[in-house]
């Protein structure tokens, strides 16, 4: 790196830089994954307890979501990054150092501060390409993340049967100073100075909030991530519960799903130039609503094995890879001058349905529910997700047909 470009902080970054900023947000949400039964037991609470660092992670990370996309568009997207990831570092060390769960998870809540770093990398594509080419960038973008939740709870389980629990915080620590520090010198702002107002953001707020192209892609692209949200709260249940897996087994078997989502993510970057933004999104949706319809028919039958159960939501990682860098290209397109605001506001509603799921999920699981609670309630959220696309693509028909 040349000297120029370290003290350059005006030029866009580098994509590597972008991954590297989403991927630490992918892996402080599952690196500790195989570890919530241990994590259970080392601070004496039940499972549904220590499962709300996954639950309420979410939750704080939406309504921080809400926020950090106007702030962005008014101050830049520079500034936001680096706040957060100091906050991020600040409260990794509080997990390592918290003496009982409620600590834990007031630790784990503020962490969430780093979820703005895939809201703001989606806002930077979007600040410096048009439509088609941001749906494809952050293929390529999202496609390069799913390396990081790929191996992370691989990492996690094999730490966690190393060490215990506590290491896998103390590799987001130096990851999260690491990620900050390339931010430091390589992310520049792209933002026209100055930014958009807050007044300006809402008197064009009702604009984007009564636009049926923002709501169309925002609930196709939440609901379509929701299933991967209720998969992560209660997974772990599922993997150590009813298929009898260890920390490291459930930790590879995590891994399908991510490879899953990285072949859809590069055959995303790969062709939505070429089909389209809605196209695109249909047939992630659809391919996901197959699979597991796929897996609940063999559940029923009483055909249960970890690879059949895993398999099956590794394909809707595959749908969900091609369906959501569309999705979310899609909504901030609505009105491209509030991108981060769009972004950050989708990326809330995509968040609080995830919450939800991952809540409810695990209510739902217990010593004799199997995984079939787990299956329709992620069913039931891919169907959501083809009927909001149709509904999109409804009304882009009626209007094109208005217009000939």
């Amino acid at each position: 790196m040349t000297p120029a470009r370290f003290l350059d902080r005006s030029t866009p970054p580098h994509v590597v830089t972008l991954v590297l900023a989403t991927g630490i947000g992918a892996l402080s949400l599952n690196i500790f994954l195989p570890s919530l039964p241990a994590m259970a037991g080392h601070f004496h609470v039940d499972y549904a307890v220590m499962q709300l660092s996954v639950s309420a992670y979410l939750a704080m990370s939406g309504l921080m979501q809400f926020f950090v996309g106007p702030i962005s568009d008014r101050f830049g997207r520079r500034v936001v990054l680096l706040s957060v990831m100091a906050v991020f570092v600040v409260s990794t060390i509080g997990t390592l150092l918290a003496p009982n769960a409620t600590v834990f998870l007031v630790c784990r809540m503020l962490q969430s501060a780093v979820a703005a770093c895939f809201v703001l990398a989606r806002a930077i594509v979007r600040d410096m390409v048009p439509a088609d080419r941001a749906a494809s960038m952050i293929g390529y973008v999202t496609m390069g993340m799913s390396l990081v939740p790929m191996i992370g709870p691989v990492i996690g389980g094999a730490l966690d049967e190393a060490f215990g629990w506590q290491a896998s915080f103390a590799l987001l620590l130096l990851a999260g100073l690491a990620v900050a520090a390339l931010i430091w010198v390589d992310l520049g702002e792209t933002v026209a100075r100055g930014g958009t107002g807050f007044r300006t953001q809402l008197r064009q707020y009702p604009q984007l909030l009564a636009s049926v192209g923002f709501w169309g892609y925002c609930l196709s692209g939440s609901t379509a991530a929701g299933l991967f949200y209720a998969y992560l709260g209660g997974a772990p249940f599922v993997g150590a519960h009813v298929f009898r897996l260890s920390p490291v087994e459930v930790g590879y078997f995590f891994a399908i799903p991510a490879v899953g989502y990285g072949i859809g993510n590069f055959l995303s970057g790969r062709y939505t130039v070429r089909v389209g933004l809605n196209a695109m999104v249909m047939a992630g949706t659809v391919l996901a609503t197959a699979a597991l319809v796929v897996a609940l028919a063999f559940d029923l039958s009483g055909v249960n094995h970890p690879l059949i159960f895993f398999g099956c939501v590794g394909i809707t990682g595959i749908g969900n890879g091609l369906a959501l860098p569309s999705a979310n290209a899609g909504m901030m397109s609505v009105r491209p001058e509030l991108a981060g605001t769009a972004s950050g506001l989708g990326s809330t509603i995509m968040v609080a349905v995830g919450a939800g799921l991952a809540t409810l999920s695990g209510a739902l699981l217990g010593p004799e529910s199997g995984a079939t609670p787990l299956i329709v309630l992620m069913l039931l959220s891919s169907a959501l997700s083809v009927a909001a696309i149709l509904w999109v693509e409804a009304r882009a028909r009626r209007h094109r047909d208005l217009h000939d």
